[in-house]
């Protein structure tokens, strides 16, 4: 019973949109009637630069951060890996914004970064190689959804479930990034401090 409601906790933890309260307070508007339309790290670049886009990309590894210190503090690891992806799920269907939420890779980082800090350093560096020679962030986000479930299972069968099941929801919530990338219609990061 305190594993499901701490699993309740980590989702309503997850849905907080930091990108739009962040961009609101900072004047920018609402977020999701500009660029993409998304609430994640990569419009909040669009809209406010690389200085803003990474205070609400730290915000939305906290959050998932949190409700993993919340599962492994409960029933260990694997159920704080578990707590990650409800995490996750509440960052990609908010249900303070009727279910239309981010794409889920920040708090991914969150959730490699308290699991395994080595597999965080792995996945952001390959994330950051690939996305800065391709000038394609979603490119760095797919090797990513290939790598973490390898590295899980290297670690432990009930991480290794969790991470595939995170990479397999931040993959279906990048689906049309993936096909933009196949046709070559994907487009590039904007690197600017600030706008």
């Amino acid at each position: 019973m305190l594993c499901f409601f701490i699993a309740i906790v980590a989702y309503v933890l997850g849905s907080v949109p930091m990108g739009l309260i962040f961009t609101k307070f900072m004047g920018k508007g609402d977020l999701r009637k500009v660029g993409s339309g998304n609430i994640g790290a990569t419009n909040v670049m669009r809209v406010g630069g690389l200085r803003m886009a990474g205070v609400v990309w730290i915000l939305d590894m906290l959050k998932a951060m949190l409700a993993i210190w919340l599962g492994i503090w409960v029933a260990g690891v694997g159920f704080g890996a578990w707590c990650g992806f409800f995490a996750i799920v509440g960052h990609c269907f908010p249900v303070w914004l009727k279910f239309h939420g981010g794409k889920g890779i920040s708090s991914l980082f969150g959730t490699l970064l308290v699991i395994n800090p080595i597999m965080f350093v792995v996945c952001g560096i390959e994330w950051l190689i690939v996305a800065l020679t391709s000038g394609k962030s979603s490119a760095g986000a797919v090797v990513v959804f290939c790598l973490m479930p390898i590295l899980g299972f290297v670690m432990d069968s009930t991480v290794g479930w969790a991470f595939l099941a995170i990479a397999i929801l931040c993959a279906i919530r990048h689906r049309e990034n993936i096909l933009r990338l196949i046709h070559g219609d994907e487009s590039s990061i904007e690197w600017k401090w600030k706008k």
